[in-house]
């Protein structure tokens, strides 16, 4: 690789691991910004569905925007956003303005991450499939170290740090973006500025994001809300049925659409993708319990603090981190069956575990699930993955790559909502070995549902 590709490597990178740091490096922020905004659980939790709403919803309609305003231009303008989100986020009034600014910040990340990939794909052309497996580095390295970097910029500088600590990598990439990544072709960008802004709105499918975006948020405000009062209001119901319709809209609007923003007659044309996103999906909602449920049971329960809980958080990393290459050879001897059944034994093992954690329990105690959903999470990451496209048509693997990305946003808001759900107001050592008893319910389907399968010889095939 030429020392230009790598300067070009390096420029995204900095770049695309901005949307997974401050996914993760949040999880350790809960408690203090409950505290300092004065708020319940319940409200709190919305930090983290804005963030992965936002990015759902961002990533396909920047990818689209990418090939006609150019990945270049994109790239810029998401760092661009990033850092004035990140500029004003510690500035904000309220906890309401804090959202708004975490949505932008959100909508910035995933501009880079929606056409990182692309760049390197069309500008890297010699040791392809390395300059790939890097950047797949950046993003699921920052995921692992997110919560260990967020425990001690919040133990020393308080909840703003962990937005500020974004601008040097913000600065850093746009000069390395401005110099190694080439300008788009004028030819393939002068379409855009032709276009009818109605074809601009049926090619992002605006109608669709509305739908689902309406939808879903309004059922997310009315199943919190009710279980926040502790009972179910008119208001309530009038807000979940707003949701269930907005939702059954989006669906009976995405089957007629030209170019769907989730295109929902895949899923019944292939059959096999359908149950590795549905897979996908049920085991983000199980890693991403644990994920945001652990580091509040370890400050609010165990009242450790951020420093600790992020040296503690860490250990789930580097176990992710270690098992993935391990993970992929074994993988590619004996294809992604084993190590999905393996996987899902392990989150069962963690989950189990989980419920017999009390206020005094060891270190070590707390780490051995860690370890048991960090082992998981990195036989995840690669088997699901090598699932995903033996499943999947070669002519459609760009879809299915976009309806897998899906699927994990659709987990981790599952994920958020469970936990608000059993926990209510105020975060538990009740509510969280409960959380743990349904996790463990959840594993062992997943785990029956691969060995079905395995058993079967329908595993993973179209």
């Amino acid at each position: 690789m030429s020392i230009r590709s790598r300067w070009l490597m390096i420029s995204v990178g900095l770049g695309i691991l901005l949307n997974p740091l401050n996914s993760s490096m949040i999880s350790v922020a809960i408690p203090r910004l409950q505290n300092v905004f004065q708020l319940d659980f319940t409200v709190v939790s919305w930090i983290i569905f804005s963030f992965y709403i936002a990015s759902a919803i961002a990533q396909p309609i920047m990818g689209k925007a990418s090939d006609l305003f150019g990945r270049r231009r994109i790239f810029l303008s998401g760092l661009v956003v990033s850092f004035v989100a990140s500029l004003l986020a510690p500035l904000s009034p309220n906890f309401g303005w804090l959202i708004v600014f975490r949505i932008v910040q959100s909508v910035g990340t995933s501009m880079m991450v929606a056409v990182g990939m692309a760049i390197v794909r069309i500008h890297i052309t010699e040791k392809q499939a390395t300059a790939l497996s890097m950047l797949s580095i950046f993003l699921s390295g920052a995921a692992a170290i997110g919560p260990f970097i967020g425990g001690v910029i919040i133990h020393w500088w308080g909840w703003p740090a962990i937005f500020l600590v974004n601008i040097p990598f913000v600065v850093t990439s746009f000069l390395l973006a401005w110099k190694h990544i080439p300008k788009d072709d004028p030819s393939k960008t002068s379409v855009a500025r032709n276009m009818s802004f109605r074809k601009w709105i049926e090619l992002i499918d605006a109608y669709g994001v509305l739908l689902f975006t309406v939808g879903l948020v309004a059922l997310l405000v009315g199943l919190l809300s009710a279980k926040s009062s502790g009972q179910i209001s008119f208001n309530n119901v009038i807000v979940v049925l707003i949701g269930f319709v907005g939702l059954g809209a989006f669906v009976r609007h995405e089957l007629k659409a030209k170019a769907p923003f989730i295109p929902l007659r895949t899923f019944a044309k292939y059959p096999a993708m359908t149950w590795i996103n549905v897979q996908f999906m049920i085991v983000n909602l199980l890693f991403y319990s644990l994920f945001f449920g652990l580091p509040s049971y370890l400050q609010i329960v165990r009242h450790i603090s951020e420093f600790h809980t992020g040296m503690l958080m860490l250990s789930l990393g580097l176990c992710s981190l270690i098992a993935s290459p391990i993970a992929g050879r074994w993988i590619d001897k004996s294809g992604p069956g084993p190590a999905l059944l393996m996987s899902g034994m392990l989150m069962t093992f963690g989950s189990m575990w989980i419920v017999t954690l009390d206020q005094t329990s060891p270190v070590i105690s707390v780490c051995l699930a860690l370890a048991a959903f960090g082992i998981s999470n990195g036989l995840n990451s690669v088997a699901m993955q090598a699932a995903l496209f033996r499943s999947s048509p070669k002519e459609m693997i760009g879809v299915a790559s976009g309806i897998f990305n899906t699927s994990r946003y659709l987990g981790t808001i599952l994920s958020s909502l469970l936990i608000s759900i059993v926990m209510g107001n105020n975060f538990s050592f009740g509510g969280f070995r409960i959380l743990g008893m349904i996790l463990t319910l959840i594993a062992l389907s997943l785990v029956f549902m691969n060995w079905r399968h395995k058993e079967t010889g329908q595993l993973h095939e179209s």
